[in-house]
C-alpha cells in the first residue's frame, strides 16, 4: 500500500481545518526532464524545508521535491505543540543511554525550540505561536511521576519553566474531570502547523530553493553523485536527504526497517463560544499520560482542536469524527454532543524507542524520521543538522545518530499486525488504569 495516496486525494490537502484556515501558497509545478544541483532534498515537510532552507541560506543549489503538496503529511497535519525535550523523558534517556548522551540530547531540545521560535521570527510567519504546553495525569500515580519529572529538570537541567500543578490547580487551566493534577511547561508552545510549513517554504523559496511539487520520488540511484527520478523527469545531485518520515516506502530498506508509519486522527468542534472556560481557560495545549495520548488545544478561532484514537490498520476510519468522539468524550463529558466542524487523519512514523532516527545510509545519503509524535522543533532541527552536516559539521547530527535504532522485529510483513497488538495491549491498560 502507497500511503502517499491510500487515504488522500492526489495533489490535495485534507479536509482540515488546518487547510481551511492555512495562508494559501501558490502551487509549485513538477519536475520534468532533467536537472542537476549540489543537494536534492525529497519531501516537503518540517525536515526538508529546513534542510533545504538552511542549505541555500549557506549557498548551495538546492531542489526540493515534493509528492504531493508542501506541508502534506504529518508536518500540515499534526497537533501542533512544540514541546520540550526529546519524546521520551530525560530520565529514561539517563538509564538508556548514560548521563552525558542524555544532557546533550536535552541541549538538542532546547535547541529545536529555540530554532522554530528564530525561524518564526525572522521570516514573519503568522502561525499564531502561543506559550505554554500542559501535561496531565489521570491517576495519583501518574500525577506524582510527572511531578517528580518537573523537580529532575530543575535538579539535573536547570529548568526552571514548569509549574506543577495539583488536582485544583489543574482545574483553572483544563477543568477536565478526569485529570487528576498536571505540570505547565510556560517554555513549550503551540502553533498552526500548516501555517509553519507553508511559511518555511515561502522562506526557502526566497532563499532559492527550486521547490517541485507532485514529484514523487520512485527511484534512487546511488554512486558519486546520486540520481533521483520521478515521473517526469529526474534530479543528479552530490547529496540527497530523505525527509520522507512516514511516506517512505521503500526507496530506502535500512531506513524502512526501523521506521513505522501509524494513523493518528484529530477534530474540529464547532467554535466554542462561552464554553471555554469550561475547556481551556488559559490558551495553552494539553496532552495527557495515556500510552494513546489525547491532545488537543484551542483554535485561534476558539474551537477545541482534539487529537486522539488509536488505528491499528495504515486506512483511515470511514467515521473519522467518531474515532475522536469518543476519547474526546472521557476528557470532556460535556462536549459529547458538540458538533464536529473538521476531522482528519495523518501518518506519522515511529521507532522502538520512540527517537528519531538520523542516518548516513550511504555515503553522500542522509536521512532523518521517526520522530514519534515530537516532531516540531525535532524534525525542524533534524533538517538543520543535516544541512550543517553536509557542510562538514556533523557535530549535531552525531549526537542523534548514535542513538542505538534497531529495525523492527519480523519486517516490513509484521510491523503492522505487532502494531496491532501493541496499541490493544497500552489502549486497555488505559481504560483499566493501569
Amino acid at each position: 500500500m502507497n500511503l502517499l495516496y491510500a487515504n488522500d486525494k492526489n495533489g490535495a490537502y485534507p479536509d482540515s481545518w488546518y487547510a481551511a484556515t492555512a495562508t494559501p501558497l501558490a502551487a509549485f509545478a513538477p519536475l520534468k526532464g532533467g536537472m542537476t544541483a549540489d543537494v536534492c532534498v525529497v519531501g516537503a515537510g518540517y525536515t526538508g524545508l529546513s534542510a533545504a532552507l538552511h542549505l541555500a541560506k549557506a549557498g548551495r543549489r538546492v531542489i526540493l521535491l515534493e509528492a504531493q503538496r508542501v506541508g502534506f503529511g504529518a508536518s500540515g497535519r499534526n497537533g501542533g505543540q512544540l514541546g520540550s525535550g526529546q519524546r521520551v523523558e530525560q530520565d529514561g534517556l539517563e538509564k538508556m543511554l548514560g548521563a552525558d548522551h542524555a544532557a546533550k540530547l536535552w541541549r538538542m531540545g532546547e535547541e529545536a525550540k529555540a530554532l522554530v521560535k528564530g525561524l518564526i521570527a525572522e521570516h514573519q510567519i503568522d502561525c499564531h505561536l502561543k506559550p505554554g504546553v500542559a501535561w496531565t495525569g489521570s491517576s495519583v500515580g501518574e500525577v506524582r511521576h510527572l511531578h517528580a519529572y518537573a523537580e529532575h529538570l530543575q535538579a539535573r537541567y536547570g529548568y526552571d519553566q514548569i509549574t506543577t500543578l495539583d488536582r485544583d490547580q489543574l482545574q483553572s487551566v483544563c477543568p477536565s474531570p478526569d485529570y487528576k493534577g498536571g505540570i505547565l511547561d510556560r517554555h513549550a508552545a503551540h502553533l498552526h502547523p500548516l501555517n509553519l510549513a507553508l511559511g518555511l517554504a515561502r522562506a526557502a523559496k526566497e532563499a532559492g530553493v527550486q521547490i517541485f511539487e507532485q514529484s514523487a520520488v520512485h527511484h534512487i540511484e546511488e554512486g558519486p553523485q546520486v540520481t533521483v527520478q520521478t515521473d517526469g523527469g529526474r534530479v543528479t545531485a552530490d547529496h540527497v536527504i530523505l525527509a520522507c518520515n512516514g511516506y517512505l516506502g521503500n526507496l530506502n530498506r535500512k531506513v524502512a526497517a526501523r521506521v513505522m508509519p501509524i494513523n493518528n486522527f484529530i477534530a474540529a468542534t464547532e467554535p466554542l463560544g462561552d464554553r471555554i472556560k469550561d475547556v481551556l481557560p488559559q490558551d495553552v495545549a494539553v496532552a495527557d499520560s495515556r500510552f494513546v495520548v489525547n491532545y488537543f488545544r484551542l483554535s485561534h478561532d476558539g474551537r477545541l482542536l482534539f487529537g486522539g484514537g488509536e488505528s491499528y490498520g495504515y486506512r483511515f476510519p470511514a467515521d473519522i469524527a467518531d474515532k475522536v468522539r469518543a476519547p474526546l468524550s472521557v476528557v470532556f463529558p460535556d462536549l459529547k454532543d458538540v458538533r464536529i466542524d473538521y476531522a482528519w487523519g495523518g501518518t506519522l512514523a515511529i521507532t522502538l524507542k520512540r527517537l528519531p532516527y538520523l542516518a548516513r545510509p550511504s555515503r553522500n545519503i542522509l536521512s532523518a524520521s521517526g520522530y514519534s509524535g515530537h516532531g516540531v522543533g525535532t524534525a525542524t532541527h533534524a533538517g538543520q543538522l543535516m544541512a550543517r552536516a553536509i557542510q562538514g559539521d556533523t557535530d549535531g547530527f552525531d549526537v542523534m545518530s548514535t542513538i542505538p535504532t534497531h529495525p523492527f522485529p519480523g519486517g516490513a510483513a509484521l510491523r503492522s499486525p505487532l502494531l496491532a497488538l501493541a496499541m490493544s495491549w497500552y489502549s486497555l491498560r488505559d481504560r483499566l488504569g493501569v
